[in-house]
């Protein structure tokens, strides 16, 4: 117990100090912002800042950092440290970033802002590589509800009935302004969200001694043997770093009033959905007392193990206020994961989205694939695994690069000693982790363990080589002029 609350006073510093310092390394200014400039009615939309600040925590907190801190919670309670930590010096300064270069280029998706920063054949890998974890996401964001809804209605209304429910719900979201769907569901829904949280860690902490929360320790849990290093760094995404998250800040990106509001909504964002995770991680290790029996339950399902925990902690009314909390976070991540998809396909092949035939022409293909993904979830029994496994390794592939555009960025903007460093600290871990997992993973090229840590260290420790070649380079371009101006 004592290990979790110090993990949340240690999120809540990290928001206060080490937000700022990223505040401060970018340098928000008086400038006027996409919602301001452009406000096209339809994407570009001001918004008040508590608003914005939902909208962004819904997008991001969907189903990742629930089942993905249960599932990280198999490892043990080390999983508290990369949640706090991965958070506060990775996610949340990756999230900042994202949403802040955005906002400095007309809310240019990751894809368009990797293609200024590090050259055109990034941008086309992007584009592509955007665009598949978007339809990932959304595919794991319907059937993740869908079953969970499932469990709450009668019997004629099975996984396949809420899938297609939730998919014309997804059209509407997508095609509509962002402030007249989205920004009208989206406050109620945020309050559920944390009521939701409150309510299951409430139930634990008051349970009489029934649950107990274990403290922090380094020794690997898994019952199976599997490795912390990359497995728990790519199964916690959302929650730690998740790079779905820079394809969600620049849509806010493009309602955001201030560039001063920028940390309050994007890194305070990300803090809160950490805490998000804290609470799940803590709720499945200790409802069912060991990893080993927390494992075995994850077998049969996520959705079946948060349903057990909801009810078991807090009966039957309170079960479903917490289930309709973990089915509401999925789908307003889902709708936004298309909405994103479609401004990343319109950005690239320049079709104006203030025309609804427009909107159309790139959204119905998109969730036509989307279905089509949901339908082989649900037709077979290990689907749902398949489509996250690969959703989270590229989820951290995506993250790696977010941050070395940032670094990018910063370079260009003169960040030559800590301010670079700030992002690409991080991106050097995550490309560690990236490639180590693509390399030795069961869904990767299933290489010798040794030979992964070692590759990915190494092309970990290559580009952090290139980016300081650039440092240097910046820092002796920018003495001369200095010289020659003097």
């Amino acid at each position: 117990m004592i290990s979790l609350l110090c993990s949340f006073a240690v999120l809540i510093i990290g928001y206060l100090v080490y937000g700022k310092v990223t505040e401060k390394i970018f340098s928000p200014d008086d400038r006027l912002t996409p919602a301001v400039r452009i406000n096209d009615g339809v994407d570009c939309v001001p918004m008040k800042t508590w608003k914005s600040f939902l909208i962004q925590l819904l997008n991001i907190a969907g189903t990742g950092p629930i089942f993905g801190a249960l599932m990280g919670a198999v490892f043990g309670p080390v999983v508290f440290l990369w949640i706090v930590f991965g958070s506060i010096l990775g996610g949340a300064v990756h999230d900042y970033m994202s949403g802040m270069i955005s906002s400095r280029h007309e809310g240019a998706s990751i894809a368009e802002l990797s293609g200024t920063y590090l050259g055109k054949v990034v941008k086309w890998i992007m584009r592509v590589f955007s665009v598949v974890l978007l339809v990932l996401c959304g595919t794991v964001f319907v059937t993740s509800p869908a079953a969970l809804l499932e469990k709450l209605t009668p019997g004629w209304m099975n996984g396949t009935f809420w899938a297609v429910i939730i998919l014309v719900y997804y059209l509407l979201a997508t095609l509509l302004p962002i402030d007249k769907l989205i920004g009208k569901l989206y406050p109620i829904f945020g309050v559920l969200l944390i009521v939701m949280a409150i309510a299951v860690i409430g139930g634990i902490v008051f349970s009489g001694g029934k649950y107990t929360i274990p403290e922090l320790s380094l020794e690997n849990l898994h019952p199976e043997g599997t490795p912390v290093w990359p497995y728990m760094f790519i199964t916690v995404a959302c929650g730690a770093v998740s790079g779905f998250h820079a394809t969600q800040s620049p849509m806010i990106a493009k309602c955001i009033k201030t560039e001063k509001e920028g940390r309050k909504v994007f890194y305070g964002a990300m803090i809160s959905e950490s805490v998000i995770a804290l609470v799940w991680a803590a709720a499945g290790v200790s409802f069912y007392g060991t990893t080993q029996l927390l494992n075995e339950a994850l077998a049969s399902g996520a959705s079946n193990v948060v349903y057990e925990i909801s009810t078991g902690v807090l009966g039957v009314f309170g079960g479903v206020l917490a289930v309709a909390g973990v089915i509401i976070c999925p789908i307003t991540s889902g709708d936004t994961a298309f909405r994103s998809a479609r401004l990343i396909l319109a950005e690239t092949f320049k079709l104006d989205q203030k025309k609804i035939k427009y909107r159309l022409l790139v959204t119905i293909p998109l969730l036509a694939v989307g279905g089509a993904l949901t339908w082989f979830a649900i037709a077979n029994d290990s689907g749902f695994q398949i489509v996250w496994r690969y959703f989270s390794w590229s989820n951290q592939t995506l993250a790696m690069i977010a941050l070395w555009v940032a670094s990018a960025y910063l370079l260009k903007k003169g960040k030559y000693r800590f301010g670079s460093l700030i992002t690409a600290f991080p991106a050097a871990f995550m490309t560690a982790v990236s490639i180590t997992y693509l390399l030795m993973a069961h869904e990767g090229f299933q290489l010798d363990a040794t030979f992964s840590y070692i590759a990915g260290i190494s092309a970990a420790a290559i580009l952090f080589c290139v980016y300081l070649v650039f440092l240097i380079r910046r820092q002796k371009e920018n003495a001369a002029v200095t010289a020659n101006i003097n």
